[in-house]
């Protein structure tokens, strides 16, 4: 009999892209990670992936299993949710702050959720940049702060009035149109020089610099065509084929398993954040903030 534990691994494989990276979004080993698979294909007497070199895809079976299994986690997840959110009676008022890449694909979800059932509750979400939420956080303007590790990224480490709560790993993907059948799969950042590029600005300020440092390096530049700190704008002018751009890979996972955008290995340069759920540790919202931290952690999961 099929169980939530295996669907949830055979999801995050599919969503992940290889066995290695689900391991890691799991905490599990890869060698567990393959044998709940092989359990799950013994169980349907069916192969439900295609094992490739670089990528793990879905078979036709498989593909099927995937949207099924999708619907099946979202509804659990939904009905965990909304059975803690109405025994924790929420009221009040709580306002958080994270980047609009963010909080596009990460917060809306939740949000609409909770409010569903406490109609008691306000909720406030701020997006700025980075730099900005870090100071209206300290001046007490907002309860909850959720942003990549700000002493890497920002280079502004917290003291220790405040608590934090790791979320999820997140990595910078550069993505090109799924219909753009003329990119390689696989790029060193020198070779970026010769593509034209669409770039997101602003809210990941250690990864530009990175990357500017790398580009450098080789005595060359990018030919930007296009920039805005707008993740949707992006995703829809990459889409049609204009550039390539790096992008949070949950901003695009969708797209690139959809086939809509193509996930472009770039040789000499990886980069990878780890989401942070950083609140005050004398907060009297303690309750809220729990809440949404539980909410947010379990929808990662999923």
């Amino acid at each position: 009999m099929l169980n939530l534990y295996q669907l949830t691994t055979f999801v995050t494989v599919i969503s992940e892209g290889s066995m290695t990276a689900a391991a890691d979004k799991l905490f599990l080993t890869q060698p567990a990670v393959s044998q709940q698979i092989r359990n799950l294909e013994e169980e349907l007497g069916v192969e439900l992936l295609v094992r490739g070199v670089r990528q793990i895809k879905a078979t036709p079976q498989g593909e099927i299993l995937y949207e099924h299994s999708r619907k099946i986690l979202h509804h659990v997840q939904q009905a965990e949710i909304a059975i803690k959110s109405m025994g924790a009676e929420l009221k009040g008022d709580v306002f958080m702050g994270t980047l609009n890449s963010l909080g596009l694909h990460l917060m809306s979800p939740i949000i609409s959720r909770l409010l569903r059932h406490n109609p008691d509750l306000m909720v406030k979400v701020d997006y700025q940049k980075g730099e900005e939420l870090i100071q209206n956080f300290k001046a007490g303007k907002v309860d909850v702060l959720i942003l990549p590790e700000t002493n890497k990224e920002f280079h502004f480490e917290m003291d220790e009035t405040i608590e934090s709560k790791f979320l999820n790993k997140e990595e910078m993907w550069l993505v090109c149109s799924g219909k753009d059948s003329n990119v390689p799969q696989q790029l060193s950042v020198e070779e970026l020089a010769d593509h034209l590029i669409v770039q997101f600005t602003g809210e990941y300020p250690e990864f530009d610099r990175k990357v500017k440092e790398k580009m450098k390096a080789t005595g060359k530049k990018f030919n930007v065509i296009f920039e805005s700190s707008n993740v949707g704008t992006l995703k829809r002018v990459i889409e049609t084929g204009i550039g390539l751009g790096f992008l949070p890979a949950h901003a695009v996972k969708k797209q690139v398993r959809s086939g809509r955008m193509n996930r472009i290995h770039v040789k000499d340069l990886s980069y990878e954040m780890d989401l942070v759920y950083y609140y005050k540790k004398n907060s009297d919202k303690k309750v809220l903030i729990e809440t949404f931290y539980q909410a947010l952690s379990q929808q990662e999961k999923g």
